[in-house]
């Protein structure tokens, strides 16, 4: 059976479960999930129809709201591009790089069918999906935003796996 995560947020939960056959992704996931590295992070950048993005650790730091979107640890992840971009899928996000790297802990969950991230100028890997929760996603991603999709009220998130108590 897969692994199953909840991501806690301010507005609901969210439960997802990791692909085994991303096993880089899904490593790197639950590493950082044990570490407790998103506990306090925010979703830093939320788009309806599109999609909603975490895992940044300078989203902790209100005074560094204008730098959202830019943390996280060096080290990338190599591509595991084998899933598509649909609803409720959740894929590693990435900066603009030739061999499509993913970020070391920022992610992302599909609001909608996206299929133009599959194409191959673009390739993001998906790495698990939403099996509970998606009508918190979709609520998260109709909050009110500044100029850079950034929520103006934060929608802090806490992630543990599932059969992990708090």
């Amino acid at each position: 059976m897969p692994e199953q995560f909840v991501i806690e947020t301010s507005l609901g939960d969210i439960t997802v479960e990791l692909f085994d056959d991303t096993p880089l992704h899904r490593d790197n996931f639950k590493k950082l999930v044990a570490e407790k590295y998103y506990d306090g992070t925010t979703f830093h950048r939320v788009i309806d129809g599109f999609m909603i993005q975490g895992g940044d650790p300078l989203s902790r730091d209100p005074s560094k709201r204008h730098l959202h979107g830019t943390g996280g640890p060096k080290e990338r992840i190599p591509a595991e591009i084998k899933h598509k971009n649909k609803r409720g899928t959740l894929a590693a996000a990435r900066d603009n790089n030739p061999a499509k790297a993913s970020s070391g802990s920022q992610f992302y969950i599909n609001v909608a069918d996206n299929d133009f991230l599959d194409l191959p100028q673009y390739g993001y890997t998906v790495f698990g999906r939403v099996i509970e929760g998606m009508d918190v996603a979709d609520k998260i991603s109709l909050v009110k935003r500044d100029a850079r999709d950034n929520p103006i009220e934060p929608i802090t998130m806490k992630i543990r796996p599932k059969n992990a108590q708090e």
